[in-house]
């Protein structure tokens, strides 16, 4: 049987075929998942169904009562919902989190985090120094917001577009020494990006950095974009026990008339 997927390639950057087969088996695996959880498995083609859907619920409840796994069932939810706009299909790990926030610490002064999600990197932040007064996360899931606010009750939680941050009053009108974006800036459209990166830098001080991941060898960031902007990118840092392997970058100004 032949599988046949079309994704559409955003900005004209184009998606690995293996990448797009696991984003596609994926997300049958997750609705699968998420109908057991919910309403017991899948309807079987014959047999009786007696208290399949009572088990599914129990199993929801103690899931969801873990609070490891609640987390990632909020996340393939989010992913189902959205699989582009997540961009994985798997919460970041503790390697990756730790890695891109290698470089920030309580030095650092405020902080963004765009994408925030289920919290991994703002986690790997607070143990990095960095108090919760001096974050601001930025994050488009309403429902991560909620959580987000409960979780971290003395930082910033602003449930808009990252694309929208410049202008958005932030730390009363003072810059940030460095942003870690969990943005799946490769999917995303070349306007959408270079949205992201203006608001972004309109917020980081002189010296300040913008942290990014991908799943690929090459900055996520087209070289036309850098330019435009006078951005600098440099791989920072690569995690190979990451699933899938991810390599950190780290954005900087080429000079103080840059964006």
């Amino acid at each position: 049987m032949s599988l046949k997927i079309r994704l559409p390639q955003p900005g004209g950057v184009s998606v690995p075929e293996w990448w797009a087969r696991l984003q596609w088996w994926s997300l049958r695996a997750a609705r699968r998942v998420e109908s057991f959880l919910q309403q017991g498995r899948p309807k079987a083609k014959s047999g009786p169904l007696w208290g399949q859907q009572a088990v599914g619920a129990a199993w929801g409840a103690l899931l969801s009562r873990n609070a490891w796994m609640a987390e990632r069932l909020r996340f393939f939810r989010a992913w189902r919902a959205d699989p582009r706009g997540i961009g994985a299909i798997m919460p970041s790990s503790a390697a990756l989190a730790s890695a891109i926030t290698r470089e920030v610490g309580s030095h650092s002064g405020d902080v963004i985090e765009l994408g925030s999600g289920t919290g991994a990197f703002t986690r790997a932040l607070a143990r990095r120094g960095v108090a919760q007064g001096a974050m601001a996360l930025i994050e488009t899931d309403p429902d991560f917001a909620r959580q987000l606010r409960r979780d971290f009750p003395e930082a910033q939680v602003c449930c808009l577009d990252a694309a929208r941050l410049a202008g958005e009053p932030l730390f009363g009108g003072r810059t940030v020494g460095a942003v870690v974006c969990g943005l799946p800036l490769l999917n995303m459209p070349l306007r959408q990006q270079v949205g992201i990166l203006r608001g972004s830098f309109s917020h980081l001080r002189p010296g300040g950095a913008f942290y990014l991941f991908t799943y690929g060898p090459r900055c996520p960031v087209p070289r036309s974009v850098l330019d435009r902007l006078g951005l600098r990118a440099r791989r920072a840092h690569s995690v190979i026990l990451n699933v899938p392997p991810a390599h950190v970058w780290k954005l900087t100004r080429r000079s103080s008339k840059a964006i």
